[in-house]
C-alpha cells in the first residue's frame, strides 16, 4: 500500500497528490497536521531516513524551535521533536512499503512508479 503524508494545505503535497491521480495509483493521504505522528511511526522514520533529511530545517516550524531543541540532534531527541512538531517533516513523505521517498519531483515519482 502506497502512503502519502504530508499536510492537505501544502503546494508540493498538492502537486504529489495531482500527480499520483493522474498516475492512476491508489494512495491513502495521512495528513499529519490533523491525524499526527505516532511515536513508533517517527522512530521508523528516524531509523529509516537520514534526520538531516527528514527534518525540514528550512521551514518556520524549525526556526521557531528553540535554540536547544535544535542543538546535538540525535535520533531519540528527533522523534520526540517529530511528535511534538509533525510540521518539521519534509513533505511529501511517500511511503511505497520498502521504501520512503522524501520530497516531490515529477520525474521522481515517474522512477519511483516505474
Amino acid at each position: 500500500m502506497v502512503t502519502l503524508y504530508g499536510i492537505k494545505n501544502c503546494d508540493t503535497m498538492k502537486k504529489a497528490m495531482t500527480w499520483l491521480n493522474d498516475a492512476g495509483i491508489e494512495y491513502q493521504f495521512h495528513d499529519y497536521k490533523k491525524e499526527g505522528i505516532s511515536e513508533a511511526l517517527a522512530q521508523a522514520w528516524v531509523e529509516d531516513l537520514p534526520i538531516d533529511l527528514l527534518i525540514n530545517k528550512r521551514g518556520t516550524t524549525w526556526r521557531k524551535l528553540p535554540e536547544e531543541d535544535k542543538a546535538d540532534l540525535s535520533k531519540e531527541k528527533a522523534v520526540s521533536l517529530i511528535c511534538a512538531n509533525p510540521s518539521l517533516v519534509k513533505r511529501p513523505l511517500l511511503d511505497i512499503g520498502e521504501e520512503k521517498h522524501l520530497g516531490f519531483k515529477p520525474e521522481q515519482y515517474q522512477e519511483i512508479f516505474a
